[in-house]
């Protein structure tokens, strides 16, 4: 596919991540047609990708903006996302970010800590405003997912643990500011066994059991996102199973009458849309080990060297018998390798390589690492 579409950015100066916004408009619309079916809010977490004319797709959608900084819930109102579309979670959001927050009269905030509710109490009532928040509850429920990625276990830094709730709840007496309408959930990220769903939803109906014994019913309802995609055959499943994922909530989530579920998807709706584009540099032929050095380096993509991530590198140019590489970056750090013992076609200076599902978590965490300049975007309708 990418083969055939090289004509369009063969000249474009590299590297640069390419998108496929037709890719990207049929995954947003089959996410939000089964979504849809039951009645479920979706918000796109701006983690993931906060490229400007990605978010005009999402937003056009009908979509709302899931925000972990006072910068992306910035970047979601210059987007055009409204105030009421706008959730703000994060384990440590600033003073300023909070102000931020309550002068743009945001929905909803996703709160972690006894503490941070306290704050928000406190800036709110400096305000004169009531705050619309929500208990991010750590579940304690495994997501089968990289150690580093996951978020809903108790050593994680994450959500108000379960033992807390009982001392925090008589607080809310003296917080006249704070206007509790909700819980949230959040296990993790690159889940691909929905097993972990499953759980999630037993876990939560306990939680929500627990909670209306104590005399409170919630109106909205958030179990977070990280729902996987194909990284190893990224042509094979360009959509993530939709169908299934919402599914498992509508059979066996208790969802209250009148209550409104809410997700947050980011890596599942925009990654398989982006492809990092690079070019071979030099060839380095060693006694063990043959090297593809790359313009694109870890500050382009860091994905790879952060937590050993897994790309599909593609030699988009070359046609010739097989070799193997370790795919290299520029960057003076060991770390920067993209991949180690790649078989790719015989790979020649000035070729053009694609490093594949790079549209989440690729071009948001680009750096100016050894002052490399910043990466730009080419955009396929």
């Amino acid at each position: 596919m990418l083969k055939e579409q090289l004509p369009a950015f063969a000249h474009h100066p590299t590297p640069f991540y390419l998108y496929d916004l037709e890719l990207l408009k049929k995954t947003l619309s089959s996410a939000r047609a089964e979504a849809e079916q039951y009645g479920y809010h979706v918000h796109y977490a701006l983690k993931a990708n906060a490229n400007a004319p990605i978010l005009a797709e999402i937003l056009q959608q009908g979509f709302g903006a899931d925000c972990v900084s006072g910068n992306e819930v910035k970047r979601a109102l210059e987007a055009g996302f409204t105030p009421d579309q706008v959730v703000f979670a994060g384990v440590g959001k600033s003073d300023a970010e909070i102000n931020f927050a309550l002068q743009a009269n945001i929905f909803c905030f996703n709160c972690e800590s006894t503490q941070e509710l306290e704050v928000i109490q406190e800036l709110a009532a400096a305000q004169g405003k009531v705050a619309q928040v929500a208990l991010r509850i750590n579940p304690n429920v495994d997501a089968y997912t990289h150690k580093h990625i996951t978020t809903g276990l108790e050593e994680n830094k994450f959500g108000i643990n379960l033992w807390e709730l009982e001392s925090l709840l008589p607080k809310f007496a003296q917080w006249p500011n704070l206007q509790l309408i909700g819980l949230h959930f959040h296990i993790g990220s690159q889940i691909t066994d929905l097993r972990a769903y499953e759980n999630l939803c037993v876990r939560v109906n306990e939680i929500q059991q627990w909670f209306e014994e104590q005399g409170i019913l919630f109106p909205h309802l958030n179990v977070g996102g990280g729902l996987g995609v194909n990284y190893q055959q990224p042509e094979e499943q360009p959509i993530p199973d939709f169908k299934e994922y919402f599914g498992i909530f509508n059979r066996l989530l208790d969802k209250r009458e009148g209550q409104q579920v809410h997700f947050e998807l980011g890596r599942a709706l925009v990654a398989q849309a982006g492809t990092l584009i690079t070019k071979v540099l030099y060839i380095k032929n060693g006694q063990k080990t043959n090297f593809a050095i790359l313009d694109a380096g870890m500050t382009e993509l860091m994905r790879p060297a952060l937590y050993q991530a897994y790309h599909k590198i593609e030699n988009l140019t070359s046609s010739l018998p097989e070799k193997t590489y370790d795919v290299v970056g520029p960057i003076c750090e060991s770390t920067d390798c993209f991949s180690k013992e790649v078989t790719l076609p015989e790979t020649k200076r000035g070729d053009i390589m694609a490093i594949r599902t790079a549209g989440a978590y690729g071009e948001v965490m680009a750096n100016h690492y050894n002052l490399r300049d910043t990466v730009q975007s080419f955009y396929l309708s």
